[in-house]
């Protein structure tokens, strides 16, 4: 029979402490890779790319600091679970207490409160309550911030095209005749300032003028005579007063300089258009006898037209004069006019509780026209101001209250002053600072809440003994029923 070959027992044991030299030398390649893998060099080197362990390593500080808050929230937890609650509220009615754990009439899980929360919320002014975060996300609370802000608002209104009344002239005669010439024939015509409107014949006129004729030859007659001064002078006396007539019938001074030098009278006074407009009114006619009390012409300048807008009466504190406005029309689709509000009439308008505004519109290409009807907008600029979002505003007639969020789900009414509404903002005056925020929505409700603690705080200890100390015992409650809590009447907690 062969004999099997045999390994020699000396062989095996001089390969252990090989094999043990190769298991150290790996073991300091290891702990030298892990302790520079996280070094920018090795992130940074070409192996590094190769294997993709800069990408497994690269943690910005942000998220190490996430990391960090997220380690420390879940050591708070666990403390928190280490504590020991006073008691369980009902989460949507905080004065409805329990002794133990359970379930609220509305088939919630009550809420523990500990010592610490029940004595942080002392210090806090009257009314404030805190308020869990699944609670906020369950009645929809929403917070908006108090900042500075620009704020303009626009008022949109109608109004209506009518005539400068401060360039609208009235042409009346100061003497009596008959017309002679008509050179402005036709209503709605434009005329250019000094031009003739028409002539006047008038007995009266012809001998004023010859009056002044022979004042004047009288009077240098009798300046050069050598006889008693007095009669000079009161041939100059004469001479003054008719001149002074004619002027008085607004007769030019050149005209009467003309009729002294040419030495005859003019048979006809011209009447000239004292502005550039369009006719109005028209009355004189070839051959019709005139008075001073007849209007011979109503001549109105359209370089200027004003716009009466209709504003409403609680939009009238808003209003200046000086403000810039702006007006469209549809007759002239894409173009906007531009002016400044120049009064705001006293009176106010009964039936649709409005008053006037005028504006005034430039018009050089006499484009407008009176009677026109237009959209007007009036520009209010507040510069910036401190303001908070109109939801976040309780108005209850006599007070403003917002609900200012503070630290630790806590909410704290607070009694404001407001200015104007702009838009969804409204001006606030005092009661809150730039960068606190402000319950926008659920408000009512809690409100609701915050009246019912202050009541309850009101009636003293033995009210929330009557509300909230009525909870059954453990041990008389069976075991596969939730527990009890006391509702406290609302009749009474509304009334108090």
């Amino acid at each position: 029979m062969q004999d099997k070959s045999v390994t020699p027992r000396t062989t095996r044991t001089k390969g252990i402490p090989v094999l043990r030299f190769f298991l150290f030398l790996l073991l300091l390649m290891g702990t030298a890779v892990g302790t520079l893998i996280y070094s920018d060099e090795i992130k940074k080197s070409r192996f590094a790319q190769v294997i993709g362990l800069s990408e497994l390593c690269n943690f910005t500080p942000k998220q190490i600091a996430s990391a960090q808050k997220l380690a420390e929230k879940s050591e708070t937890e666990t403390a928190r679970e280490d504590r020991k609650p006073l008691y369980w509220v009902d989460p949507m009615n905080p004065t409805m207490r329990s002794d133990k754990p359970g379930k609220a009439p509305c088939g919630m899980d009550l809420i523990p409160v500990y010592a610490e929360e029940d004595e942080s919320g002392k210090n806090l002014p009257p009314g404030t309550i805190k308020m869990g975060s699944q609670r906020q996300q369950l009645i929809g609370v929403e917070l908006g911030d108090v900042r500075e802000q620009a704020l303009s608002k626009t008022i949109r209104t109608v109004g209506r095209l009518t005539y400068d009344e401060t360039k609208i002239s009235h042409i009346h005669t100061r003497i009596s005749g008959w017309i002679d010439k008509v050179y402005v024939d036709f209503t709605g015509k434009l005329v250019e300032k000094g031009r003739p409107l028409l002539t006047i014949y008038s007995p009266e006129l012809v001998s004023t003028q010859q009056e002044l004729l022979i004042a004047r030859k009288s009077k240098d007659l009798l300046s050069r005579s050598q006889f008693s001064e007095e009669i000079g002078i009161n041939s100059a006396s004469l001479y003054e007063s008719t001149r002074e007539r004619l002027r008085l019938w607004e007769i030019p001074e050149s005209e009467i300089r003309e009729i002294e030098k040419r030495g005859t009278p003019n048979k006809t006074l011209t009447l000239y258009s004292p502005l550039s407009g369009f006719v109005l009114k028209r009355s004189g006619f070839s051959g019709h006898q005139v008075s001073p009390e007849m209007e011979l012409y109503s001549i109105a300048d359209l370089s200027t037209i004003w716009v009466l807008a209709d504003v409403y009466e609680y939009e009238l504190p808003m209003i200046q004069i000086g403000q810039k406005a702006e007006m469209t029309l549809a007759y002239f689709p894409g173009k906007t006019f531009t002016g400044k509000v120049s009064y705001i009439y006293p009176g106010l308008d009964q039936e649709t509780r409005t008053l006037k505004v005028r504006v005034e519109i430039p018009n050089p290409r006499y484009e407008l026209k009176p009677d026109m009807y237009a959209n007007v907008e009036i520009n209010i600029d507040y510069g910036n101001r401190l303001a908070i979002p109109r939801d976040a505003v309780m108005d209850s007639g006599a007070d403003q209250i917002a609900f200012v969020a503070r630290e630790e789900g806590y909410f704290e009414p607070r009694r404001i002053s407001l200015g104007q509404q702009v838009g969804d903002q409204y001006i606030v005056l005092d009661g809150l600072k730039a960068g606190e925020r402000v319950v926008t929505s659920a408000n009512f409700l809690i409100d609701s809440e915050s009246q019912l603690k202050s009541a309850l705080g009101g009636m003293g200890g033995g009210a929330h003994a009557a509300h909230g100390g009525g909870a059954p015992a453990g041990g008389e409650e069976k075991k596969e029923k939730p527990a009890a809590v006391d509702r406290p009447s609302e009749h009474e907690g509304h009334g108090n």
